[in-house]
């Protein structure tokens, strides 16, 4: 009997029949896309963990789709619609936007970057985001001797700065009322300052923008390790709720993407929408977008990736639309 044909198998099972175990995982695999919510963070904050690589769990459906045409499986092909419509629900439109769409659809231009400690060629990196001609630029991992660099190297085209720790913020716009933010977790010692709000006097009116480094997460034998972080979003969230000036924009790397809890007092205040997936992260294979740009009261109309720089992180910008 020709293998491709879709009869009975040497058991006698019919195609809708065999399979059932394939069937199974891909219901299973739509009930982790449509339900991430549920999984427990209890043991390992194997929830975060989930939620943070999210859109990759998409790519078991084509690995599902190929073993059920093997398998010559009726029920099976049936079940991998499941998951392939639950990420198309979710993540489809990340997916087919055009980031360069809408250029007209904004009144700034803001970049994101964590420069990287490590960055051997501060002057290139900044001489790089200078191409893409944002209006607001956002550093982290700003050191000691790497400071001075990006001061002379942006100072021509963005005047107005302020740093706090190791995060800044460069402006073509005046800004006002600069004072670091707290977000420092119990436990970490004294000097950790990765936190920055002031005020931009935008030609569309004055806005509160922030900039924070989240702490790093660990993946290790015992799960994922993200308790300094989550206590560092609580922090900044309660920030951005007490913030008085009704528009605001937040820069930084938050070390996790918008789906995972952990940045849920941060993403329950702000709109993190934007199209693109704009993965910043690793940026030599970058696998998810843990660098942000959110708004409160404005509205990110198109979110991308710059080239790699001297960092681990590729640079992330957005088109901001202030409203009225």
């Amino acid at each position: 009997m020709d293998r491709w044909r879709w009869g009975k198998d040497a058991k006698g099972r019919s195609p809708w029949a065999r399979g059932r175990i394939l069937a199974s995982l891909a219901v299973l695999t739509a009930g982790l896309l449509a339900f991430h919510s549920a999984v427990p963070n209890t043991v390992g904050r194997l929830g975060s963990l989930l939620e943070t690589f999210l859109p990759w769990l998409g790519l078991t459906i084509p690995v599902l789709l190929g073993l059920a045409l093997l398998r010559r499986s009726v029920i099976a092909l049936v079940a991998v619609l499941v998951p392939a419509a639950v990420w198309a629900n979710h993540f489809g439109g990340l997916l087919l936007a055009d980031p360069t769409a809408g250029r007209g659809a904004h009144d700034i231009i803001a970049l994101q970057h964590n420069v990287s400690d490590e960055n051997t060629d501060p002057a290139g990196t900044a001489a790089a985001l200078i191409k893409s001609a944002p209006d607001l630029v956002a550093l982290e991992e700003l050191t000691p001797s790497a400071l001075p660099v990006y001061e002379r190297a942006l100072a021509a085209d963005y005047p107005y700065h302020a740093v706090a720790g190791s995060v800044g913020l460069w402006s073509r716009y005046p800004l006002a009322d600069v004072r670091p933010l707290d977000i420092k977790p119990e436990g970490i010692g004294e000097g950790w300052s990765r936190g920055l709000r002031c005020s931009v006097r935008t030609p569309r009116g004055e806005i509160a923008a922030y900039v924070a480094h989240l702490p790093s997460v660990r993946v290790r034998l015992n799960g994922f390790s993200s308790g300094w972080r989550d206590e560092s979003a609580g922090l900044l969230g309660a920030a951005i709720a007490a913030e008085k000036q009704d528009k605001l924009i937040l820069l930084g790397d938050l070390n996790s993407t918008v789906d995972d809890r952990g940045l849920a007092p941060v993403t329950s205040r702000t709109d993190s929408t934007g199209r693109g997936f704009a993965f910043s992260w690793p940026a030599a294979f970058p696998m998810s977008r843990i660098d942000h740009i959110m708004t409160r009261s404005a509205t990110v109309t198109g979110v991308w990736t710059l080239p790699a720089t001297g960092s681990d992180h590729l640079p992330t910008a957005a088109r901001i639309d202030l409203g009225p």
